[in-house]
């Protein structure tokens, strides 16, 4: 295999087989991400060809951030049955297969089933969990700026392909745009298959800052991979570590894809500001989240956590809060996507470390599946929220107003986990 081949070059010049996996999953979060935030700039189109309402597309898009963050703890057990090459593989194929159905609907009902819950369950293979499970299985040093390098990867993909799908749909149609997110699945899809390996094992390396192969563990049956997800959560809901880290991701979603990804281009259409623009604003967004959440990574490596979260949570919460007095001028927006940007998903970092210093390594992904399913619940919450509020009260703001007071709410609990028993800084500094 190419890999194989690969891996013994690159080790003869003293580089890690890892940072090849790294380069692939970046790839494959950034395009799946593309697909998940494409839904942001189709919903005036949509609506102009279909009658639809915007609560009406909302609940689609509900239903799929629901699903792609149930699918996050499965998923992880998927990749320890099937392998990971084999599931992200899938999961491309499912993503083309509803953006390409979608080119023929032509009822609501066909939306709520091609982007809800075809797009949700392949999106849901490749959601942060495939982050988590890549970087604890090849990564005992530098794990952080992996899960940093990777969260950023999928942040950023959600925002910074949106300028070019806003032009494309203005130009062409929002068909053009479907046809886009279609040919970056192909390319993703032919990155893993000729690069993505399941453990360093298979090509005869340690992880990165180990010294021995770690052999890969005898696989499960089918019915107990399907299992150890009930079973995790079983075991991990009697913790309060498990439920703060729950309740603060749920609102980390609610105050990001749910509201800003989904509703932004919108919000901006109603001051006046035309698709691209406001699409740019995103992609200015996403460049300060690339270099915030990768910094972010580092930063979780070397200091508390709880820390971390307080001041993440904190300031997203007074940025929100500031985005209704901006009049979403230039300057007002400029500062808004600067400051928000830098973090975005700056909060995954810091939550996946959290989770494999209290949880463990082995189960670090399918604890964090869980965590990043109240995420999808918060996402989803937003998404529709918004949504409604816009139908029934003619303005998004409101939804905004309530996302920020809760992002204040996150920035306190995180500061609880004091009680939960976590190690302290000093040896989560030390992996």
């Amino acid at each position: 295999m190419v890999s194989t081949v690969l891996a013994s070059t690159l080790a003869r010049r003293n580089i890690h087989y890892g940072w090849v996996v790294v380069a692939a999953t970046f790839l494959t979060m950034l395009v799946t991400a593309g697909a998940m935030g494409a839904p942001g700039v189709l919903i005036k189109p949509l609506q102009d060809e279909f009658g639809w309402e915007t609560s009406q597309i909302s609940s689609a898009l509900a239903i799929r951030l629901i699903l792609f963050g149930f699918m996050g703890p499965f998923a992880a057990a998927f990749m320890n049955y099937f392998g990971v090459r084999k599931v992200i593989v899938f999961a491309l194929a499912l993503i083309g297969i509803g953006f390409v159905g979608s080119l023929f609907m032509t009822t609501l009902w066909q939306l709520l089933l091609l982007w809800g819950i075809v797009v949700g369950f392949g999106t849901g293979l490749t959601a942060m969990v495939l982050a988590a499970t890549v970087s604890t299985r090849w990564f005992t040093r530098h794990r952080g700026l992996v899960v940093g390098m990777l969260s950023a990867s999928s942040a950023t993909g959600q925002l910074v392909f949106l300028p070019l799908m806003a032009e494309l749909t203005e130009r062409y149609g929002w068909r053009s745009t479907v046809f886009f997110v279609c040919a970056m699945i192909m390319v993703a899809a032919l990155a893993v298959l000729a690069f993505m390996r399941d453990r360093p094992a298979d090509v005869n390396l340690p992880s990165l800052g180990e010294e021995h192969v770690t052999p890969a563990p005898a696989r499960p049956t089918l019915g107990a991979a399907l299992m150890t997800p009930i079973t995790t959560l079983r075991e991990i809901s009697t913790t309060s570590t498990f439920w703060i880290l729950f309740a603060t991701f749920f609102i980390c979603g609610l105050s990001t894809n749910g509201l800003i990804q989904t509703h932004f281009v919108t919000l901006c259409g109603d001051f006046g500001i035309v698709p691209v623009a406001a699409a740019s604003v995103l992609a200015v967004m996403g460049i300060f989240d690339f270099f915030g959440t990768i910094g972010s990574g580092w930063l979780s490596d070397r200091f508390d956590n709880r820390w971390l979260l307080f001041w993440y949570y904190g300031l997203r919460g007074l940025s929100l809060l500031y985005l209704p007095f901006s009049d979403f001028s230039f300057y007002g927006l400029s500062i808004f996507a600067i400051f928000y940007g830098l973090d975005w998903i700056a909060t995954v970092p810091p939550t996946v470390k959290i989770a494999a210093d209290r949880f463990g390594r082995e189960k670090a992904g399918l604890v964090f599946g869980w965590v990043f399913a109240g995420h999808q619940l918060g996402a989803a919450t937003a998404a529709y929220g918004a949504g409604l509020s816009r139908t029934e009260l003619s303005s998004y703001l409101p939804a905004f107003f309530v996302a920020g007071a809760f992002c204040l709410l996150a920035s306190i609990l995180a500061l609880t986990l004091k009680k939960s028993g976590l190690p302290s800084a000093a040896p989560a500094a030390a992996h």
